[in-house]
């Protein structure tokens, strides 16, 4: 038997969401037995089966939906004319999605990156921080499941997974011209949430300069800065604690 639960932690640690398809109920004549499973992603590839045919088609169709959904979900299949087969038998089916939350693209990964990262244990959102220094993405002050590029952010941004729905951004950098070249590329990008740290005078120099590189209106409106709920402190865990509270406000709609 294939060792999928090792398959599909490479897949959840590459960052892919998973659609688990597993066979729970199988009844007459059918070509998969019970407990089969299969491994499915977005762009349809699979790895392990259900039975092959036609049937597998349908169940990878239905998995890929319940990905874009994001939910779990059970599938009844007789294996008569409409599944292509003739077996005539029944095959039951449960869908488990993983990997389908909030991500979080952290550009930086100095005192506030780091406060933020451990304010966000225990949330929905997974989060991948960037820093192409060595010392700061390196630090055992982030916790172990997140996942380090120690690469800088243009390379990372083109290879990176976006998301109008489910992909939020943070950009806090060391340096300022850093982040406005960030900012100047995620305006471009899906996204659910955009968020800059600064003040409002940093940001009122970053529209003046983003405008004159064509930036419209409607896409600078789409940043968030100063970042974070106004609750006061300016400390990098305070910080943290507001940025945390804002993405988890913009995540849960309220």
């Amino acid at each position: 038997m294939w060792d999928w639960a090792r398959k599909l932690a490479e897949l959840e640690a590459a960052g892919e969401p998973v659609a688990v398809v597993t066979v729970i109920s199988v009844a007459g004549s059918t070509p998969c037995p019970l407990g089969a499973k299969m491994l499915v992603l977005g762009d349809g590839r699979f790895f392990g089966t259900v039975g092959g045919g036609h049937l597998e088609r349908l169940a990878i169709g239905d998995a890929r939906t319940c990905l874009e959904a994001g939910d779990p979900k059970t599938f009844r299949y007789p294996l008569g004319a409409k599944a292509g087969q003739c077996c005539g038998g029944v095959v039951e089916t449960i869908v488990e999605v993983t990997g389908v939350g909030p991500r979080l693209y952290l550009f930086g990964a100095g005192h506030v990156g780091q406060a933020l990262v451990r304010t966000l244990a225990g949330t929905p959102f997974r989060i991948d921080i960037v820093d192409e220094r060595e010392e700061w993405i390196g630090s055992d002050a982030l916790p172990g499941q997140v996942r380090r590029h120690a690469c800088p952010w243009d390379e990372f941004v083109p290879l990176a997974r976006w998301d109008a729905e489910r992909t939020y951004a943070a950009v806090m950098t060391h340096r300022h011209d850093t982040d406005q070249e960030i900012v100047s590329a995620l305006l471009k990008k899906p996204l659910r949430y955009l968020g800059l740290i600064g003040s409002e005078t940093k940001w009122a120099r970053f529209k003046e300069r983003l405008r004159a590189r064509g930036a419209t209106d409607a896409e600078l409106a789409r940043v968030k800065c100063p970042i974070g709920l106004d609750i006061g402190g300016k400390a990098p865990q305070e910080v943290a604690v507001s940025v945390a509270a804002e993405l988890l406000k913009v995540h849960h709609e309220r």
